[in-house]
């Protein structure tokens, strides 16, 4: 039986209908009712209670937790927490003397021996006259992929990199083309046959390494107040378990990343690899929620800028409990929105409607016909507005200018990016580490030495230009083997001290031929004679250096110094 009135007397008809209609068989206490009774009476209710609510200026959301209020007269003012020194830390900056030096930090000795350790297991597993490769060897094979980065050429051949036309003088200087196929084909990160795990350690081949590098990151660096969260893809079609399709990056499929970038220098403090979702496990409902806390594990003070696939109210307040604040966007589907903000319909162009909590504020923002923007902001208290222009809120003017640190990360590490065409997805990670480790490392370096090519625009093409030199010039030191090239060789003798010694060499036989020409060729008289031995009249100035009898060009024998001397 279904009411036509919400009124208290339609409700007692109801609960009286529904009394008398009741079965002989229930329960005396009166706890069942006939179905459709008990909502009509909890409709009624909550409707007087929404509409108490709109009276007394209060908004509840959807899901009925949280109620949120038109005005800010009952917010709680904000105040941030103290942070450490944004820049690096003493410990980096301690350490950090050359742009190489910033570049070791980040990729240590002890990621080298590991990589060394398990490359050589491989290569005299795989390949038949496998030399073992050094530190310096495995050191100067990754200043290469560093400088075919730098000069563009990661997807050109490796036959066109060593050409002695074509090509770049630096490779054939540093290693020839064969030995540099063979550390490509045997590098590896760890023992595939002791490998433990299974299918469940989907990040086996390169955990340690992985784990070991990623840890490395926060140790050199303080963020500023203003950090961001979001995604990366590292580029990758090949055989992968975890390989993710991500229709609005360029690259589309790869391997998903989630990054914590500081705004300002947009250094990678911490990054997360996502190996998809475990089959025995169940399904995360608040994922974005868990990544966000454990990228800012650690952290205090700070303003956390996210999209809507992290924000929530729930994350807001565990950051607020961290001492962090919130800033982000959000979904219109989410429970903690209350109906006023989602309703479009009547608001004109360029408004704005706030809602606010005790620590929290809501804006919904109109900046086209049926365009609903929303965010969440624990750091804004206050309902501002820019006056002219889109007259946007305040809470978007900061998203916008912190939202794009990751993807300012990405764009940079892509520019000159070291990545070669590979099938195997630990190769397609270590080139991203690389590429990481570069950008870090200038972040780092530039902090240090202020006065470091201060005022030029290419200044990150000069610093990998430099960290790739210094990573292939000890192996060019030792090398026994000379390359055919003249410019490669030049380079390699360069590098080895050699040079200048084989130029004075080179100058004193110059010196040497052209007194031996002078002696030869010209007469001490000056004066023309005929040729004793031609026929015809021909006056020549020049003489046998032995008998004297003069002698022209057809008739000269050239001889070395020692064949004359005999």
């Amino acid at each position: 039986m279904k009411p036509t009135s919400n009124s208290d007397e339609d409700v007692a008809a109801v609960l009286q209908s529904s009394e008398s209609e009741k079965d002989s068989t229930s329960n005396e206490e009166g706890e069942e009712f006939l179905p459709g009774n008990e909502e009509p009476c909890s409709s009624s209710e909550e409707e007087k209670e929404e509409a108490k609510m709109e009276l007394d200026g209060q908004w509840r959301s959807k899901n009925g937790e949280i109620l949120w209020c038109p005005t800010h007269e009952e917010t709680l003012p904000y105040f941030p927490s103290s942070i450490l020194i944004p820049g690096p830390t003493h410990y980096a900056t301690a350490r950090i003397s050359s742009p190489v030096s910033a570049f070791d930090l980040l990729f240590a000795e002890d990621l080298m021996q590991l990589i060394r350790h398990f490359t050589n297991l491989q290569g005299k597993r795989s390949i038949k006259d496998w030399k073992d490769v050094e530190e310096e060897e495995l050191r100067a094979y990754m200043g290469l992929l560093i400088l075919a980065g730098l000069y563009r050429s990661q997807h050109e051949s490796t036959i066109s990199l060593w050409d002695g036309v074509t090509g770049r003088v630096f490779f054939p200087a540093t290693m020839s083309q064969k030995r540099f196929h063979q550390i490509n084909h045997a590098l590896r990160f760890d023992d595939r046959l002791s490998r433990s795990g299974g299918r469940e350690n989907k990040l086996g081949p390169i955990k340690d390494l992985w784990s070991k590098w990623s840890s490395r990151l926060p140790k050199f660096f303080n963020p500023g107040r203003d950090i961001c969260v979001d995604e990366q893809l590292v580029s990758f079609r090949g055989r992968c378990s975890f390989k993710q399709y991500m229709r609005l990056k360029p690259a589309k499929y790869g391997l998903k990343i989630w990054a914590l970038c500081d705004v300002k220098t947009a250094y990678a403090w911490r990054l997360q690899l996502y190996t998809g979702r475990s089959e025995t496990a169940k399904r995360q409902v608040s994922q974005g929620m868990q990544v966000v806390l454990d990228l800012t594990d650690g952290l205090k003070g700070h303003t956390v800028t996210m999209d809507n696939f992290f924000t929530s109210f729930p994350l807001a307040e565990e950051l607020r409990k961290r001492k962090m604040a919130l800033v982000g966007t959000l979904r219109i589907n989410k429970p903690e929105l209350p109906p006023q903000l989602l309703n479009i319909r009547h608001r004109e162009l360029m408004s704005s409607v706030f809602a606010f909590s005790r620590n929290a504020t809501l804006v919904s923002y109109v900046p086209k016909k049926s365009r609903n923007v929303l965010l969440l902001s624990t750091k804004h208290r206050e309902p501002q507005v820019e006056i002219s222009g889109k007259k946007k809120p305040q809470i978007i003017l900061d998203y916008n200018k912190c939202k794009g640190a990751v993807d300012h990360l990405d764009q940079v590490c892509g520019n000159y990016s070291c990545r070669r065409r590979t099938r195997r997805w630990p190769m397609c990670l270590l080139y991203h580490m690389l590429d990481v480790s570069c950008y870090n490392a200038l972040v780092l370096f530039t902090a240090v030495d202020t006065e470091w090519n201060r005022g030029k625009n290419n200044i990150r093409r000069l610093y990998i230009d430099q960290v790739g030199r210094a990573l292939i010039t000890p192996t060019m030191m030792k090398r026994n083997y000379l390359p055919r090239t003249p410019f490669a060789l030049s380079l390699v003798l360069q590098a080895q001290g050699k040079e200048q010694r084989m130029q004075e060499k080179e100058e004193e036989q110059q010196e040497e031929e052209e007194e031996q020409q002078e002696e030869e060729w010209e007469s001490p008289s000056k004066k023309r004679k005929q040729c004793a031995s031609c026929k015809q009249r021909k006056r020549i100035i020049t003489n046998c250096s032995r008998c004297g009898a003069p002698v022209c060009k057809i008739h000269l024998k050239t001889l070395c110094g020692l064949c004359y001397k005999k």
